[in-house]
């Protein structure tokens, strides 16, 4: 779980963003409990799901566990591929989609 008394959660707070699988361990290593992307902390062909960096980046994560918000304001317009992406985590204990930055926020500091 992530306390208030944390610094701020926003990748861009700590310069951080997702251009390759490399960027991932800089997050794991960051000393952050839990992040928060936004759109504008990713490449743009971040989700297109063929290139592979969301698998490689979102495996990491996964394997230590280092919970990690993304925010995309309007998941319907997304392509079908990323919509789909987003409906199989709505669950998930390590990554999740929200629409805004503040929803994204209370996850983190939950459970």
């Amino acid at each position: 779980m992530v306390t208030d008394t944390e610094d701020s959660l926003l990748a861009s707070d700590h310069g951080l963003r997702l251009t390759s699988e490399q960027d991932a361990l800089d997050v794991l290593s960051s000393g952050l409990q839990g992040c928060v992307f936004e759109l504008s902390d990713l490449i743009p062909e971040y989700f297109d799901l063929a290139n592979g960096i969301a698998g490689a980046t979102f495996q990491k994560f996964i394997n230590y566990g280092f919970r990690v918000a993304f925010v995309i304001p309007e998941p319907e317009s997304c392509p079908i591929r990323l919509q789909e992406l987003i409906k199989d985590h709505a669950r998930h204990t390590v990554i999740r989609f929200f629409k805004d930055v503040e929803s994204a926020r209370l996850w983190l500091r939950s459970e």
